[in-house]
């Protein structure tokens, strides 16, 4: 078939090698098409004929650089996608409320890689269902490598069809639905959008801004895109951002039996810290 762009054998290389390089991300020989696919857009947006240009291009340009993530960064992700972490997060959240634990102080989750948002939004639904009121003890952090996907995760705008799965309560409760030229959309409630803070994150970086502290790390079908030996190492990063009772929650298809000194499963894709490691140390 022939191709819009040239395209060879060493270019998907050199791309495999930056991407992995910059974001971590393991692409096998089938992901040759899909690598094509994403890029391509570039080059139309650029204007080069020849992926080796736009390799060239991006070794000059540092700007660049963001964008090739972003490109080949998959968001798939859906409001309560694997509903039963966020049945599990509100039994958690209603123990803490009668054992008066968030007394002493504010609740933190992390979305550590919130796509367009859907995940963030369906815990801070969670935090206002479990705790009756808008303006829950619970903070949450929203991160992501893709800084487009980031920019739309802020809007809180979404079409119809990303909420047709949700029950209509929830819709009625959380949603404002969208008139005139934005009929067929819907908005999240500001009032959601206050317990959430986006930020842009590479997992890769060398250090992480944040604190720690915990109560749950959702970092779900993430893993999935790096090798054991990213994965160990991002996890080994994630162990001391969880408080004493902090857990994570993984993906369906992820689990972490090379970390076992790290995490332990307590089942369903979730993970309780190893403690008296090394990594506290």
């Amino acid at each position: 078939m022939q191709r819009e762009f040239d395209f060879t054998d060493a270019d998907f290389e050199r791309i495999r090698a930056l991407i992995r390089k910059r974001a971590g991300i393991s692409l096998t020989a089938r992901k040759r098409d899909l690598v094509y696919s994403r890029i391509a857009r570039r080059l139309r947006v650029l204007g080069l004929s020849r992926f080796s240009d736009y390799l060239d291009y991006l070794q000059n340009h540092n700007l660049e650089a963001q964008d090739f993530i972003n490109a080949l960064t998959t968001n798939l992700t859906a409001f309560f996608r694997e509903e039963h972490h966020f049945v599990h997060l509100a039994q958690r959240f209603e123990a803490l409320q009668a054992s008066q634990a968030q007394d002493k102080g504010r609740i933190q989750i992390w979305s550590a890689a919130c796509s367009t948002g859907e995940e963030a939004y369906s815990l801070a639904m969670t935090a206002v269902e479990s705790f009756g009121s808008w303006t829950p003890p619970v903070s949450i952090l929203a991160t992501d490598v893709d800084t487009n996907v980031l920019e739309h995760a802020k809007r809180g705008v979404y079409g119809m069809e990303r909420i047709e799965r949700l029950d209509e309560a929830r819709v009625k409760t959380f949603f404002l639905k969208g008139r005139g030229a934005r009929a067929g959309s819907v908005k999240v409630r500001p009032e959601l959008q206050a317990l959430i803070s986006f930020r842009s994150l590479n997992l890769l970086a060398p250090q992480w801004p944040m604190r720690g502290g915990f109560e749950a790390i959702f970092c779900r079908n993430v893993m999935i895109y790096f090798d054991k030996p990213t994965q160990y190492q991002i996890l080994s990063k994630l162990h001391p951002q969880l408080n004493e009772r902090g857990l994570l929650y993984a993906g369906h298809s992820e689990s972490f039996n090379h970390a076992t000194d790290l995490f332990r499963s307590i089942g369903k894709t979730m993970f309780a810290p190893v403690r008296g490691t090394a990594k506290e140390n």
